[in-house]
């Protein structure tokens, strides 16, 4: 039999008279109180847990005297005198289906962990609706300014004033395509379509798209005869687009895009952004991929390097973060040529 003061868990037993007969060591600890002091108390005063509102745990939840099919309690939040909330459940022992409770057995557990779960759920709410604010203030002021006055401006003012609109929308619609996209990540159901592409020329055509809608202007350092790899093209426009984000948001600027062979992963094609930026500190590389992670005031959702991890593992590649031969940063991602096996030339006998 399992030695109950080795579980994690507050544990408490009472009898079929709802006499406390044994309380562990994470019991004891969780009520305050000494093992020996609570055994032989009525589980009504041994548990003196509320909701807030003076109601007891003991009289909302009837153990001995609810409803006779009851074999367990669900899983509850309740608070000690001292105000720690403690997370609540317990399991009704009888001999026979309907039959009267012969014992009582009450698990308990801090709830901090669904209080940094409740933070977390706090954060992504407060990130959201931040970054949601921004454009839809936009979207409203310029629409209601032009539907209220539209023959007071110039075509050129209406212009800007929609184009200005368009770009916000585009913001809108990137911001809940990411979220759609660590959702499916964080579930395990992101779709890829892999196909053959020239990482070389691919590249080239986002850095192009890129500069037709910021200006921003970059070439390509690409190392001669690399072979094609299988990869999703929308994904992988996706992957370059948020590291030439990051770098321009966190980097001060893109320095050179290169795609080349790497050394260390032969079979493949490495993607390589370097920035003019400080640098990634050493310990808290890991962290940057991490869901909303986020450094500094420079804004952001925190889910652009979350996503491009997410991307990358999906493809069975390589992702990491390194000082810049020339300073800065260096995010680099590998994908493997991952050619289906079918179409893998068979090996001659």
């Amino acid at each position: 039999m399992i030695d109950v003061d080795l579980l994690p868990d507050g544990v408490v037993l009472a009898d079929a008279d709802g006499v406390v007969v044994r309380v562990n060591a994470a019991a004891a600890r969780m009520l305050d109180r000494a093992a020996d002091e609570l055994v032989g108390m009525h589980i009504s005063d041994a548990l003196p847990l509320d909701d807030l509102a003076g109601n007891t745990w003991f009289a909302c939840m009837r153990p001995y005297s609810g409803l006779s099919t009851r074999t367990r309690l669900s899983e509850s939040s309740w608070h000690t005198h001292e105000g720690v909330e403690l997370l609540v459940t317990a399991n009704l022992v009888r001999d026979e289906r309907r039959g009267p409770v012969r014992q009582l057995v009450v698990s308990m557990r801090t709830a901090k962990s669904r209080a940094r779960r409740d933070r977390a759920r706090s954060d992504l709410v407060a990130t959201v609706a931040h970054e949601l604010r921004s454009p839809l203030t936009g979207v409203k002021g310029f629409t209601a300014t032009l539907l209220n006055n539209w023959d007071r401006f110039s075509d050129q003012q209406r212009q800007l004033m929609l184009e200005t609109v368009d770009s916000d929308a585009d913001r809108l619609s990137r911001l809940i395509t990411d979220l759609l996209d660590a959702a499916r990540i964080d579930s395990g159901r992101l779709v890829l379509r892999p196909e053959p592409v020239d990482l070389v020329e691919a590249t080239r055509r986002i850095l192009a798209n890129v500069a037709a809608g910021s200006g921003l202007k970059l070439e390509v350092t690409a190392e001669p005869d690399l072979p094609r790899v299988w990869v999703d093209p929308d994904r992988y426009s996706q992957v370059l687009t948020n590291l030439l984000e990051n770098a321009q948001r966190h980097g001060l600027g893109v320095r050179e895009v290169v795609v080349r062979r790497p050394s260390r992963f032969p079979d493949g094609v490495a993607l390589e952004v370097f920035d003019f930026g400080p640098g990634i500190p050493e310990e808290i590389r890991t962290r940057v991929f991490t869901r909303f992670w986020r450094s500094g005031d420079r804004g952001g959702t925190g889910l652009g390097l979350y996503i491009v991890k997410g991307v990358v593992d999906a493809h069975g590649g390589e992702i990491e973060v390194c000082d810049g031969d020339r300073g800065g940063a260096c995010v680099g991602v590998w994908f493997p040529e991952n050619v289906p096996e079918v179409l893998r030339e068979s090996p001659r006998p």
